[in-house]
């Protein structure tokens, strides 16, 4: 399927849209700090993002079971750091997501961190493989990340409620 394109230019090109996704990201969490949470906004994202799992139809996507391991464990390492900056606060009378000053330099470290890792797997790795192994990294962060946050958000939510 990718043998049209040279695996060179599905690099840049991949690493391109990781950097303007991730600055994406940091904007829009920049800006829903300004507003209420609610458990609605916490889960969306990984169950939109868990639609991505379509891609493992292919046989290009497809990774060993080691590489899953191993793409699963970097993804909860990460999430580590964003559940442990993740902090929320009753504003107003309603629940709103604590600004951090190192929350936007961890999300920055993180994408460098990940663009690294792409290109120092990427001379062993057919890209489609890779794109797997980053796509369950990204999905084992967030999840975590979302779980630890709605768990925090009801524990909050109930005092609030009281």
């Amino acid at each position: 399927m990718f043998n049209i394109i040279p695996s060179q230019y599905l690099l840049i090109g991949s690493t391109v849209m990781a950097v303007v996704m991730g600055i994406f990201v940091m904007f829009i969490r920049m800006r829903a700090q300004k507003k209420p949470v609610n458990a609605r906004k916490i889960i969306i994202p990984p169950i939109a993002m868990s639609t991505g799992a379509l891609m493992f139809i292919f046989e290009e996507f497809r990774v060993a079971p080691l590489q899953i391991v191993e793409a699963a464990a970097i993804g909860l390492i990460f999430s580590s750091v964003l559940i442990a900056t993740s902090k929320f606060e009753v504003r107003e009378g309603a629940i709103f997501l604590k600004r951090s000053k190192a929350f936007f330099f961890i999300l920055v470290g993180l994408l460098v961190l990940r663009i690294i890792l792409k290109l120092v797997f990427s001379n062993g790795l057919d890209v489609g493989e890779l794109g797997g192994m980053f796509w369950i990294l990204a999905f084992a962060m967030i999840l975590p990340w979302r779980i630890a946050m709605l768990w925090q958000f009801k524990k909050l939510e109930k005092t609030v409620n009281v």
